[in-house]
């Protein structure tokens, strides 16, 4: 039977780091990630719209790894470079959209990193500058080491209170975007002199648990109105925060079993929790490939890319990723073995496996760090360029799966071999696009298409759409419908 396909959402996965998810390849001959200078993001963001990628994904952190060996060990991740140094992921994005018109932006910022006023108007400023390809991955942060240095040397909270705090703190952002002016605020008009109606901006008086913030927001109202929202949490606060903020999600499974069960469960959570509509929320799965001529080229590729990885610099990155120091366990000690349940849980579900790799091989901290060098915690897919658009179909058929959020082994190789080699094949499959729909999209028409009253805003199922102040609405008006809202 001949399948039906739709586009997917193809997302470049980058950040303002060496290595990524795959430390220690810097020191590969043909890595540029060690110095990502302004020549570097022109060429990446020519080359991902070249490839007519949706967007280009840009992670973050605020500390570094040191819970490996530690408390407060930070020699792995800083001889190795495993995600250190990192520079600040917004300032990358004004100049990739200078020299693009159609790549969107996703950028991540921690709620505990400042406050929501000060990040409400760079994050505006973004939207206003790219002309709405901007959107926010959301993050409570997990590192001790970030909170020490923005919460005035406090450790991090607890991990429910930092996602009360984030839903409160997204609560703010959304009321400064969408309820402190109104859409027709701006006149500009020169015969009066009238540039804004005072009239038509308010405070929001925000007074709760985490943030007292009076307002009004000191920005106008921006392109898309409110950036795009992405979140990547999966733990079960995470998964709630996501049904009923998220319009993407950034999932890492090894399986597209397990990630059709994560799909699931967040979309039950969404429409019976929070009455979110079907579609209104889409799915990305991060994923590496190494892709050559023949499986074998492809095989001995990913066997050469791994010599270059750094084994401290994996244990220090998946340490911190999971609390969990790998450090002291036996380097070649079982870890099914071991007396933590947390450990188990992760080796349990450790499916990942390398070419070569002998069937029921010990899962030792040396096995976990060494498979860890290339792709990190997600999936590596490696073949022909047919073998690879096979996996991603298989993907796709099993999960439901929305996009992929393509990382490198090395960079920018592995996104030329994306561009020049596995997209071709899936748009040959119906899988991605010939072409951007139309030039200048915003981000949330790009994913969401460009149907309905408003394809820039967000759906009428999504918590913020009632929050807006809409042109014609006077201000008494407005603030009886947020009363009737929040009532």
């Amino acid at each position: 039977m001949t399948k039906t396909r739709k586009p997917l959402i193809i997302n470049a996965f980058d950040m303002g780091t060496s290595g990524l998810q795959s430390p220690g390849l810097w020191k590969h001959p043909d890595d540029q990630s060690a110095k990502k200078d302004l020549d570097y993001w022109i060429n990446l963001a020519k080359l991902l719209e070249k490839g007519k990628f949706n967007s280009v994904f840009l992670a973050d952190v605020l500390g570094g790894y040191d819970v490996y060996n530690g408390p407060r060990n930070l020699k792995a991740a800083i001889n190795s470079g495993a995600q250190w140094p990192v520079y600040e992921p917004s300032l990358f994005v004004p100049v990739m959209a200078a020299v693009t018109k159609n790549l969107t932006f996703g950028v991540t910022f921690s709620t505990v990193s400042e406050a929501p006023y000060h990040f409400t108007r760079r994050l505006a400023t973004l939207d206003q500058l790219t002309n709405g390809r901007v959107g926010w991955n959301v993050v409570s942060s997990y590192l001790d080491s970030a909170s020490r240095n923005t919460l005035n040397g406090a450790d991090l909270p607890a991990h429910a209170e930092r996602y009360e705090r984030a839903e409160e703190y997204l609560q703010v952002v959304y009321k400064l975007f969408l309820s402190s002016w109104s859409d027709d605020a701006v006149k500009l008009d020169k015969e009066s002199g009238i540039f804004t109606d005072h009239e038509k901006v308010r405070e929001i008086n925000h007074e709760g648990k985490f943030f007292k913030v009076p307002g009004p927001n000191i920005v106008s109202p921006t392109p898309q109105r409110l950036p795009v929202i992405l979140q990547a949490g999966s733990s079960p606060s995470g998964k709630d925060f996501a049904a009923r903020n998220a319009e993407i999600v950034f999932l890492t499974t090894f399986t597209p079993e397990s990630l059709a069960g994560k799909i699931e469960e967040i979309k039950k959570i969404a429409k019976e929790k929070y009455g979110r509509e079907e579609g209104s929320i889409k799915f990305l799965q991060l994923v590496t490939t190494v892709i050559g001529k023949t499986h074998e080229e492809a095989a001995e590729k990913y066997r050469h890319f791994k010599s270059f990885g750094d084994k401290e610099g994996a244990s220090a990155l998946f340490s911190g990723w999971t609390g969990i120091n790998i450090g002291q366990f036996d380097p070649d000690q079982e870890l099914r073995d071991v007396g933590s349940n947390a450990i188990r849980g992760v080796v349990e579900n450790w499916t990942k496996e390398a070419p070569g790799d002998p069937p029921n091989l010990k899962k030792t901290r040396n096995y976990v760090a060494d498979q860890i060098t290339v792709g990190g915690l997600g999936p590596v897919l490696y073949g022909t360029k047919e073998e690879v658009a096979d996996e991603i179909e298989r993907w796709v058929d099993v999960s439901q799966v929305d996009g992929f959020n393509f990382t490198y082994a090395i960079t920018p190789g592995t996104f030329e071999e994306l561009v020049n080699e596995l997209i071709p094949e899936l748009r040959k499959r119906g899988l991605a696009w010939e072409d951007y729909p139309e030039e200048g999209l915003t981000f949330r028409e790009q994913v969401f298409g460009t149907e309905g009253e408003d394809p820039s805003f967000v759906d009428p199922t999504h918590p913020a759409y009632k929050l807006r102040w809409r042109a014609g609405v006077s201000k008494e008006d407005f603030e009886a419908s947020l009363n009737e809202t929040t009532t």
